[in-house]
């Protein structure tokens, strides 16, 4: 590729778009379309930039089917730009008019080569095994996918007779065909054999439910898994995930399944946006936190073999993401039925044909129907499915669901997440087994009948729905709950207290008095691994910290207990009650430990009547983050007492090591972070925001890092520019050499 200055590789799947193939193209050219082009006009734009590309190089990889490059708008190739495609099929390359070369089995060196790499050297050592090693690589027929699938099958395997008897099963899998794909199965079927264990095979032949090409959350297929049955039940719902991942790992170690892990960032608003007198949007800042989204794809030829094992009884109907208009016809909703995925088909909107009866599937144990554009369900669809465990509805434009699910009493997943015109649901309490209901982005406005009656439930999500408020006493019986997220409605904190096995929870308790009990409760077992808990009659921001109490509208007066592990604490117009005297921090007190170990994001908006925030022994010293905003009677941020201040005149350090961003906020009042006598130490601190602090006349940083060789990196915020070039720094070099990172907004 030395001889091309631009490269675009696309790959395209069985179920090619010309709108997807356009799209892919526009984001590595950097093309940007608005989403209401045609495909004319997408063509268009694609064609002008493409031309302006200096001896670019298309590829097309796995095409299927020909392709008209004026509709995508591609150039046609010339010789300032060359077009490179991968099919399995030669009339492809013949109608699209290109030079078909043929790509070559491996010579068997080359493929003993590659074998030796992938099963590794230390394996081939082993004595006798080389020579067998060289035998099952001679029936891989040069063939690439099937020598990666069988070495690395047989990775790891030091035991001479296992080797023996796998050269046996590859003996008597290989059959005698003529197509090379046939050839190919044999390989990978091979390796899915050799997986020795009955669930394990199961659990990759669910990998072929989805889409072609597809990249799967792991979590959704671990949960998948669970639900069927297929990872045995656990103490905690962490065990059972760290099983399911275990699983995907042997899968992937097994070239079974593909690796498509992706480092992305989340992140949340940390400051109000500031406006300008004529309302013009002139700065906000954003705090992120990079995630891992782990997902896994299958090659498309693995699923096929997997879609070919699951070809007979008890067979698999899958048509995901294959832009259905019209539902299976009635041969195919046949008895032998045992998981249907339909899902990804948005234009599909009914199930099975008007002339047919409802399908008659006794067998069926998963139905997979998400995002189908599904607007109803007869009445009857579900009478004669009696084995069904898995029903997943998310993404349906359905209003309401047909009584006939009440009987489903082998229902162990009921989910109809974000199914946005959904205002009912049918009497749950026959569904005695049922472990996983999502009904987060509906328009149910109270709680389903008969939920109190599900006390297998492991998992609940309500989140994004309208429902007010759970009575009390319905989740204190669902003694089984490991997860629930009811982040928008009011819960007893005294009925959640008796959730024992609770491992994450989301949700918002009217007062201090609920988060109170709640947390005694805790006290006496273990406290949950994650948790959201609004407390206060109005929802606050979305959290990105798995550790998060957030307080709104409440009156602090009292002591307010706090759990031990505590990471971020979100405090927002709330009153506080105490002597002017009293820091705020003062009053939070934590379960069990006398110090904020964990708390690295502190933020304060709207206190009314709070004068000093912290006190120097209740500084929490690992924050992250803090932030002050809007506290128009605040003074003093480390307040000082009589005796601490007369403790000599030598200066006082504190440290906040970790402190990266610090945010001021129309604080008019503000006079001093801490006292003249006295550092602050912030060896990590990159972002500055200080907006309308007037009487702020001193910033007591002690910042090592600006002496450092290092490149200096910092985002600094101010208003007005005045208070910036007035302002006392304790270092008297740093306000120079900061000058560079500085931006003035507009007040």
């Amino acid at each position: 590729m030395g001889k091309f200055d631009v490269v675009i590789w696309t790959t395209v799947s069985k179920e090619m778009s010309i709108a997807n193939l356009q799209k892919d193209i526009a984001s590595q050219i950097k093309v940007t379309f608005c989403g209401d082009e045609c495909e004319t006009r997408r063509a268009g734009m694609l064609l002008e930039a493409l031309s302006r590309k200096r001896r670019p190089v298309f590829i097309l990889d796995d095409l299927w089917q020909e392709v008209s490059l004026e509709k995508v708008g591609i150039p046609e190739p010339s010789v300032g730009n060359k077009l490179v495609l991968t099919t399995r099929s030669f009339d492809v390359c013949r109608k699209m008019g290109c030079r078909a070369i043929k790509v070559k089995p491996l010579v068997e060196e080359e493929a003993w080569k590659l074998f030796s790499e992938k099963v590794g050297r230390d394996i081939l050592n082993v004595p006798g095994v080389e020579p067998i090693a060289k035998k099952i690589a001679k029936r891989c027929a040069g063939l690439p996918l099937g020598v990666i699938t069988v070495a690395s099958c047989m990775k790891g395997i030091d035991d001479l007779s296992e080797w023996r008897n796998a050269l046996k099963e590859l003996s008597e899998h290989k059959q005698s065909v003529n197509e090379l794909e046939d050839e190919v199965f044999q390989q990978l079927r091979f390796s899915y054999d050799r997986l020795n264990d009955l669930k394990l095979q199961r659990c990759f032949l669910s990998c072929a439910l989805y889409p072609e090409d597809w990249r799967i959350k792991e979590r959704e297929l671990v949960k998948l898994w669970i639900a069927e049955g297929l990872v045995e039940e656990m103490d905690s719902r962490q065990a059972e995930f760290d099983k399911g991942h275990a699983i995907i790992n042997r899968l992937k170690n097994n070239c079974l399944l593909e690796d498509f892990s992706e480092l992305v960032k989340k992140y949340r608003l940390i400051s109000d946006m500031a406006y300008n007198k004529r309302g013009v949007k002139m700065h906000g800042h954003t705090r992120y936190m990079a995630c891992n989204k782990r997902r896994v794809k299958m090659h498309d030829l693995t699923r096929d073999m997997a879609l070919h094992i699951k070809s007979t009884k008890p067979r698999f109907l899958v048509k995901a993401g294959m832009r259905l208009r019209e539902p299976p016809n009635v041969q195919e909703w046949s008895e032998d039925l045992e998981k249907v995925s339909l899902m990804r088909n948005r234009m599909l909107e009914v199930l099975y044909p008007l002339e047919m009866s409802p399908p008659k599937c006794p067998m069926l144990t998963t139905l997979l129907l998400a995002d189908c554009g599904i607007k109803g369900i007869p009445e009857g669809f579900f009478n004669h499915m009696d084995g069904l465990k898995i029903l997943n509805l998310s993404g349906n434009p359905i209003k309401s669901l047909p009584n006939s699910i009440s009987n489903l009493k082998n229902l162990t997943e009921l989910l109809l997440a974000f199914c946005k015109k959904l205002d009912d649901v049918p009497f749950l309490s026959k569904l005695r087994v049922l472990k996983e209901l999502d009904l987060q982005g509906t328009k149910i406005k109270e709680v389903p009948h008969g939920l109190e009656n599900l006390l297998s439930l492991k998992y609940l999500n309500l989140e994004h729905s309208i429902i007010h408020e759970i009575p009390n006493g319905i989740l204190s019986k669902l003694s089984c709950l490991q997860y629930l997220n009811v982040i928008g409605t009011l819960i007893s904190g005294k009925d959640v207290g008796e959730l024992k096995k609770l491992e994450m929870i989301k949700g918002r308790f009217y007062d201090f008095r609920d988060l109170s009990m709640y947390l005694q409760a805790c006290h006496d077992g273990e406290e949950p691994r994650k948790y959201i808990i609004h407390v206060g009659k109005r929802q606050s921001p979305v959290s990105i910290a798995t550790k998060s109490i957030k307080l709104r509208d409440c009156n602090i007066s009292n002591q307010i207990m706090l759990p031990r592990d505590i990471e971020e604490l979100y405090v927002r117009n709330c009153t506080f009650c105490c002597h002017e005297n009293y820091p705020l921090f003062s009053r939070f007190v934590l379960t069990s430990l006398s110090t904020f170990s964990c708390l690295t994001s502190l933020e304060i908006r709207d206190v009314k009547n709070m004068k000093k925030l912290f006190s120097p022994n209740c500084m929490p010293l690992k924050l992250e983050v803090l932030k002050i905003s809007l506290c128009v009677q605040l003074e003093e941020i480390i307040a000082l007492d009589f005796e601490s201040n007369e403790r000599g005149r030598a200066t006082m350090e504190f440290c906040l090591l970790k402190l990266k961003e610090l945010v001021l906020e129309c604080l008019p009042e503000l006079k001093s972070i801490c006292k003249v006598d006295a550092v602050v130490v912030c060896e990590s601190l990159k972002w500055i925001d200080v907006r309308d602090c007037r009487k702020l006349k001193r910033l007591p940083f002690s910042l090592p890092q600006i002496r450092s060789s290092s490149p200096l990196s910092f985002s600094i915020y101010v208003t007005p520019e005045e208070w910036w070039k007035s302002v006392e720094w304790d270092d008297y070099h740093a306000q120079s050499l900061l000058e560079p990172f500085v931006t003035f907004l507009s007040t």
